[in-house]
């Protein structure tokens, strides 16, 4: 039977652009560019753990704004489950500490850059939430 692992992660935007980073080199997802987040401790709501988890990673605090849907994806060695939120950059510069690379992405070229397969599905969501609300 294959891990299980759950996970938040945060949409970020700004002036138009969404906040990616880039993983570094090791995992199935290696070197792609992801919506930043991580795990969940137990007993943590998803709200929590993404903003505990933006405060660590990228030392800066961030406002959950809406919830933009779940992702279960199959990787090779796991299953993971994602939970998408739209966020708001509240302070902070999202200064990388576990990624090797980040950089704001305009929404219609997220297509353009090497996302993590499970990250490549929330782009369709939010291509479609996009045509109808200012994210």
């Amino acid at each position: 039977m294959k891990k299980h692992i759950e996970v938040v992660a945060a949409v970020i935007e700004k002036d138009n652009k969404i906040f990616c980073a880039r993983r570094a080199d090791f995992g199935e997802a290696a070197l792609k560019w992801e919506f930043p987040g991580g795990k969940i401790k137990l007993g943590e709501l998803h709200q929590e753990a993404l903003t505990r988890e933006i405060k660590e990673e990228l030392n800066s605090i961030i406002e959950v704004i809406d919830f933009i849907q779940t992702v279960e994806y199959e990787y090779k060695t796991f299953h993971l489950t994602m939970h998408v939120y739209k966020c708001q950059l509240i302070e902070g510069n999202l200064e990388i500490s576990e990624h090797i690379e980040s950089k704001w992405v305009e929404k219609d070229r997220l297509y353009e850059i090497d996302l993590a397969p499970a990250d490549i599905v929330i782009i369709n969501k939010l291509n479609n939430m996009l045509n109808c609300l200012d994210i």
